[in-house]
């Protein structure tokens, strides 16, 4: 199956997936406390959870990953899944591992399955609605912090 659960031995590739994505993304300098991270994700109140995508024939390396969390709509009274990141290394793009990860999440909730989405990404628009996905009109998103 290319689709799994992670678990506490995946945050050394959990976190090297999230800095390759940020360099991919032209921001060069992020770097991540693996210890943190381990503990928001495997730690006894975790505060998100990932998914890993294999490549075919490769049961052993990660190929990408979706780093998520539950949300909730008030207004159809259900949970739906708050997908923060979705990454394919490069080279192991176009193998459909993309669209797993995604429809892996779509099987885990019968509510809302919502990301963000970097301006003027012409890939992502372009493989997004290839799968049916659609931008949300009218809203702003907005951020507030401490």
């Amino acid at each position: 199956m290319p689709v799994r659960d992670a678990v506490v031995e995946d945050i050394e590739e959990i976190c090297a997936l999230i800095e390759e994505h940020a360099v991919y993304e032209d921001k060069h300098d992020l770097k991540l406390d693996r210890a943190e991270m381990s503990g928001h994700l495997f730690g006894p109140a975790p505060k998100a959870w990932v998914l890993i995508a294999t490549p075919p024939g490769e049961p052993g390396t990660v190929a990408g990953f979706a780093f998520c969390s539950w949300n909730f709509s008030t207004w159809e009274a259900k949970p739906g899944i708050w997908l923060d990141d979705l990454f394919v290394r490069p080279a192991q793009r176009r193998h459909g591992l993309g669209g797993a990860l995604l429809a892996e999440l779509a099987a885990r909730t019968d509510g809302r399955v919502e990301w963000d989405m970097q301006a003027g990404n012409e890939k992502g628009e372009a493989f997004y609605a290839q799968l049916g996905a659609e931008p949300v009109p009218g809203w702003i998103r907005y951020r507030w912090r401490p």
